[in-house]
């Protein structure tokens, strides 16, 4: 009797463990989900929480999906097509201001920092050598100034022909890193009108729309002669001969944040627990991709490259996934940090990250008005979602999965002010129109686009 007892009392208490557990478990409202991807290595946190298993160890059936552009993407998002995707940072916020497609869009979790780079044609290279600075190796000095393509695009100019480089998405962060770019060397990019939006009003260099996996070819073609893309679409261009990244996007705004991780506020609002699992799953992720000192990126790099993911050749993705980035052929430097998923705070979605982005979209003319300064907090409070960030990492904490340190649970949501751009102007996330007035080329104050014409002050 008394081993009955015995057999019985354990049972019973691992039976309340088991219960308790279970009762803190996340119970996602919907649980088979659909999420879209464009072909590039940053989105890596959604293949490694679907091949290591974290989606579902927060019982989510995930199936991955990739999408001919981000058009289409955003667009399915929003019929409820997909249940979420990877998406360029700009695309929730131009979204719930009306730029182009309106929408709700909100994001929990930031996928990653860094991660593009400006590439050129091999002419235009060439073009570019003699007005760069050079090492005592007789290679140039990084980072390059586009200073260096002035004399270049004013030459195509002469000649009667016009200077094209692609971008991904009017809204992409390569659109606002090439853009800053060109204007910190003195080149004007174009500016965007509510009766114009080509983005091409009074510019030096004529910026069109290219899907990343195309822009080798395009450029190949001659229809470009240079673009802004993520990986591995710089990288490709290097092995197969036919073009020179001239500088990655660290060096334009070191540590920047590049793409998130969105849903309808409607999806979020229907399906906390889900949303809550979502981002579990993603932190996991992220955590891995950059664990050790990125002794996982060899095996990530192996995934992302099968064809259900990225689909580009390892050895390309590896080019700089891995701590190196190729510039000319042969001419490999270290760039610890070309990509980063979890180590600075990468996975936070910062308000001051969402206010630069829409600092660029007033400068540039997206936002055609001005806007006072709480205009700016209210839109990144209403479209990135911190509070559900840290609920999500306290869960992951709680599983053992992380620590506190791990995460900023003392931020008001700004990033501190930091200089750590090409042209060293100090960006101050607080204070949006006193940014975009420090800023040389672009709209300022109440300023705006008549016809061709900037007016206003």
């Amino acid at each position: 009797m008394r081993q009955f007892l015995c057999t019985a009392t354990m049972l019973c208490s691992t039976f309340l463990t088991v219960a308790t557990a279970q009762a803190d478990m996340l119970i996602p409202e919907k649980d088979e989900l659909t999420f879209g991807f464009i072909k590039l290595t940053d989105m890596a946190p959604l293949a490694i929480a679907k091949e290591k298993g974290f989606f579902e160890d927060e019982g989510l059936y995930v199936t991955l999906e990739p999408q001919a552009n981000w058009k289409v993407l955003l667009d399915r998002v929003i019929t409820g097509e997909l249940d979420g995707a990877h998406m360029l940072a700009g695309q929730p916020i131009a979204s719930t201001i009306g730029f182009g497609t309106k929408a709700d869009i909100v994001t929990p979790f930031s996928m990653d920092l860094n991660g593009n780079a400006i590439t050129v044609s091999n002419a235009v290279w060439e073009q570019m050598k003699p007005h760069l600075e050079l090492g005592a190796d007789g290679k140039p000095v990084h980072p390059i100034s586009a200073t260096a393509m002035k004399p270049v695009v004013d030459a195509y100019h002469d000649a009667g022909k016009p200077f094209n480089m692609g971008m991904v998405f009017p809204v992409s962060t390569h659109n606002y890193e090439l853009r800053y770019w060109l204007a910190a060397g003195g080149l004007r990019p174009g500016y965007y009108s509510p009766n114009d939006i080509s983005g091409q009003i009074q510019a030096d260099v004529l910026l069109s729309v290219t899907p990343p996996p195309q822009m080798p070819a395009t450029m190949e073609a001659g229809t470009i002669v240079g673009y802004c893309v993520g990986e591995p679409w710089n990288q490709a261009a290097v092995f197969k001969g036919i073009g020179v990244p001239v500088i990655t996007d660290y060096d334009i705004w070191k540590n920047n944040p590049e793409k998130v991780f969105g849903l309808t506020k409607e999806f979020v609002e229907d399906n906390p627990q889900t949303t809550l699992a979502i981002t579990k799953a993603l932190i996991r992720a992220a955590k891995w991709l950059d664990a050790d000192n990125n002794a996982n990126r060899q095996e990530a790099v192996e995934i992302l490259s099968r064809p259900e993911y990225v689909g580009a050749d390892a050895e390309v993705i590896a080019a700089s996934m891995t701590g190196t980035f190729e510039y000319e052929q042969g001419d490999l430097r270290p760039a610890e940090d070309f990509n980063v998923f979890f180590r600075y705070n990468a996975t936070y979605p910062y308000y001051s990250d969402a206010v630069w982005y829409l600092t660029q979209m007033r400068r540039w003319g997206q936002i055609p008005e001005f806007k006072d300064d709480s205009w700016y907090d209210d839109v990144a409070r209403s479209v990135y979602r911190p509070d559900l960030y840290l609920q999500a990492a306290e869960l992951v904490i709680e599983d053992g999965n992380a620590t506190r340190d791990e995460f900023p649970f003392d931020t008001d949501g700004y990033r501190d002010v930091t200089a750590d751009f090409i042209d060293g102007v100090a960006y101050d996330g607080r204070k949006p129109n006193e940014y975009i007035d420090s800023l040389k080329i672009g709209l300022k104050g109440h300023q705006s686009i008549e016809g061709v014409e900037v007016v206003g002050q």
